[in-house]
């Protein structure tokens, strides 16, 4: 790095707080100090943090709590944990979520040292690809329009229609199947484009961060606000706001939101003055808001305003056949990434993908790509290098075709349709025939389909 590094350091010990300042001033590090994980958080949010180091075991909001809001506010930003030998265990369970390493106290000074010259190359390194790993986003983001099940097109028939309005809209859906992709996809095909798009995770925050985050505030509002910051509804003014989890906004948070639905106004936390901005929402939840509204933990005119119009977006389970067109898109997207020379999946590979349930949804078989291109000796994914939860899936014998119990006639005959043309690689009337119909009503169901799902499909 050119400047200096900022390193935020929060302990409730102020010996330990003092030591490390003198330390790491004298090897030319800014130094920030926070006795408490409350008092962190509030400078965190101000900018500027290069790296965090921070006691496990503190009163208020301790590390592991500082950890997850770090993540959720500047993921970025690296944390290493300081703990004593009997909380070791626990700084271990930290690392899974996300912490850069620990140090057991006592440590020594070259410890210390060593560990923040390694994070802070880790991120110079990141800086240094940015570039690269934007050109990637977007390649991964093209995972959410990529599909051509029935269900697909009748979500995409939907989307297209819903991008061109300033609606307010609600994509439902479990977790992993894509909803913020798909938000994204909403805000690129509308007229807002040009526009910032600003995602918030309503559940990665505390309630009291949440809001000063989403409407931020002015000098003096708290201990820690040295000045003034714009929040999330302000950045997003003249485009699209995306509130994830909105089914965890607390009671507090919720008339708040619904008065910017309302009115398009609200003020910064300590300020006076009301600001307006123009923003689309757009709203995800994996969770049944109408039945948390009949069990009053969410409001209901709030939930009226979110859900102008619904979107669900369906598991990969009710989207099987879509599953290789994704894997391959995924296989492409990590060779890259890994500089691997990949050609495909063999077909006892693809066949196991396919019988899989997917519980975890496009988020689980991206993950599965992943693995599998680090982990593939040849040139074709082969089910050996699958998980055996997967490799060990049982497919479908070959001619069969699994359909769920209530799906649509229409979408069955057209799944059908698309596993016969699979089977006899694209020959309509060997298709006619396996069927027994006519070719000229094989060309004309196609042709509808096409009609139906214009514009939908992207690559």
């Amino acid at each position: 790095m050119s400047d200096p590094a900022t390193l935020l350091i929060a302990d409730d010990d102020p010996g330990l707080r003092q030591s490390l300042e003198r330390t790491l001033t004298r090897e030319g590090y800014r130094v920030i100090l926070a006795s408490d994980g409350n008092a962190a958080l509030e400078r965190l949010q101000a900018g500027g943090v290069d790296l965090v180091l921070t006691d496990l075991k503190m009163p208020g909001l301790s590390g592991i709590e500082l950890l997850r809001a770090v993540k959720a506010i500047a993921s970025e930003v690296d944390v290493i944990l300081l703990t004593a030998f009997g909380t070791v265990e626990e700084a271990v369970k930290a690392m899974k979520e996300g912490a850069y390493d620990f140090l057991t106290k006592p440590f020594q000074r070259a410890q210390l040292l060593r560990l923040i010259r390694q994070a802070l190359e880790r991120r110079d390194l990141i800086q240094q690809n940015r570039a690269l790993q934007q050109r990637l986003d977007d390649l991964l983001q093209q995972g959410a329009v990529i599909g051509s099940s029935p269900a697909f097109r009748r979500m995409m028939t939907l989307l297209e229609q819903v991008a061109g309005s300033s609606a307010t809209v609600l994509v439902q859906g479990e977790s992993g199947t894509g909803k913020e992709l798909v938000a994204r996809t909403i805000h690129a095909r509308s007229a807002r484009s040009r526009g910032p798009f600003v995602a918030v995770n309503c559940a990665a925050l505390p309630e009291t961060l949440l809001e000063s985050e989403l409407f931020g505030y002015e000098k003096g509002a708290f201990t820690g606000a040295a000045g003034r910051k714009e929040g999330r509804f302000e950045l997003a003014d003249g485009g699209t706001l995306f509130l994830d989890e909105v089914s965890d906004l607390s009671a507090v948070t919720q008339p708040k939101i619904l008065r910017v639905l309302q009115e398009g106004e609200f003020e910064r936390l300590g300020g006076t003055k009301t600001l307006r901005v123009d923003v689309r929402i757009v709203a995800a939840t994996n969770q049944g808001l109408a039945q948390m509204v009949r069990e009053k933990r969410f409001r209901e005119d709030l939930y009226y305003r979110l859900n102008v119009i619904t979107m669900t977006v369906p598991p990969l389970r009710e989207r099987s056949e879509d599953i290789r067109v994704l894997a391959q898109h995924f296989l492409r997207v990590y060779a890259a990434k890994n500089n691997r020379r990949l050609e495909g999946f063999t077909d006892d590979a693809i066949r196991r993908l396919e019988a899989y349930a997917w519980p975890g949804n496009v988020r689980e078989l991206e993950n599965v790509i992943e693995r599998g291109v680090v982990l593939t000796q040849g040139a074709l994914m082969d089910m050996t290098d699958l998980p055996p939860e997967i490799a060990g899936a049982t497919p479908l014998p070959e001619g069969v075709l699994s359909i769920r119990i209530g799906t649509p006639l229409a979408e069955v005959e057209a799944r059908l349709l698309e596993e016969t043309l699979r089977a006899t690689k694209g020959n309509k009337t060997l298709t006619a025939k396996l069927l027994g119909i006519d070719p000229t009503t094989v060309l004309r169901k196609l042709k509808r389909q096409d009609e139906q799902g214009e514009g939908d499909a992207a690559s």
